[in-house]
């Protein structure tokens, strides 16, 4: 544990100095439940408090960050995948799998309030997520069975491919001022396009799981493996305007980074959680 630290530490010493996006304050290990390798899940976008869920996305856990309070939000498998978060942090979208006699996956849908903890359905049983609304935001970005964008603005719900019909596309956001979308093609890179799916920009080749930082910059994860396994991941920076940066070296195999208000939270391989302070 302590020799995790120190290299996630030193690294960034290191970086720092030459820092071209970021300026790195801190970075410090956050406590989380024992018994599981957990990673982030979502940040809220006021920087109050972090989503985690396990390796699989099973379970859904609200982590306080001032208090390190935590909340079990939900238990069921499928929790932890693409969770949405409204702008003012107060309200999430999340899913609960299930797989019927059929052996078919479906989702059950909810929105739950952060202050009252009420939990509303939004859909039951859902096979195409194609009709899947969204309903912290008046425009959602999602990803559908067939790998491709489904685009809901206003309670129209379309299907774009920015790149093509046979592409496989994954990781799909929406930029802090509603005006481009972020996704990552299987096996080419992560871009940008605008929210009619026109004027494509290539970001980066190893860029996965990418997320907003603010409407120019781009986090994600840059990582390797021998085929089977992941042998190397790093913590990455992009901007539009070409500029890229290190933020956590590839051998502390860091993973999953979300962002929020000045702060950076990621998990790595041990499935522990750390939040990185910048400016």
């Amino acid at each position: 544990m302590k020799k995790t630290i120190l290299s996630i530490a030193a690294c960034v010493v290191t970086i720092a100095a030459s820092a071209q996006i970021f300026t790195i304050e801190s970075t410090q290990k956050i406590p989380t439940p024992q018994g599981t390798e957990w990673k982030v899940a979502g940040f809220s976008p006021v920087g109050d408090y972090i989503l985690i869920t396990d390796d699989a996305n099973s379970g859904l856990v609200r982590m306080d960050l001032a208090t390190k309070a935590t909340q079990v939000i939900s238990q069921a498998p499928g929790a932890g995948w693409a969770v949405q978060i409204s702008k003012d942090g107060q309200n999430i979208v999340y899913r609960e799998m299930t797989i019927g006699e059929d052996k078919l996956v479906r989702h059950d849908i909810f929105r739950q309030n952060m202050a009252t903890n009420k939990r509303e359905a939004q859909a039951t049983a859902q096979r195409d997520m194609t009709n899947l609304v969204d309903k912290v935001a008046n425009q959602t970005i999602a990803i559908n069975e067939d790998l491709h964008l489904v685009l809901t603005r206003n309670g129209k719900t379309i299907i774009i491919t920015p790149n093509g019909d046979e592409e496989a596309y994954n990781w799909a956001s929406i930029s802090p001022d509603g005006k481009k979308i972020l996704y990552y093609v299987s096996a080419k890179g992560c871009y940008v396009c605008d929210m009619n799916g026109q004027n494509v920009q290539f970001v980066a080749r190893h860029c996965r799981a990418p997320q907003w930082y603010d409407n120019n910059t781009i986090v994600g994860m840059a990582d390797e493996d021998d085929g089977t396994f992941m042998t190397a991941s790093a913590i990455v920076a992009y901007t539009l305007d070409g500029k890229s940066q290190v933020l956590v070296n590839k051998e502390n195999m860091a993973i999953y980074p979300y962002a929020a208000k000045g702060q950076i939270a990621f998990s790595n391989a041990g499935g522990e959680v750390f939040l990185m302070n910048v400016k």
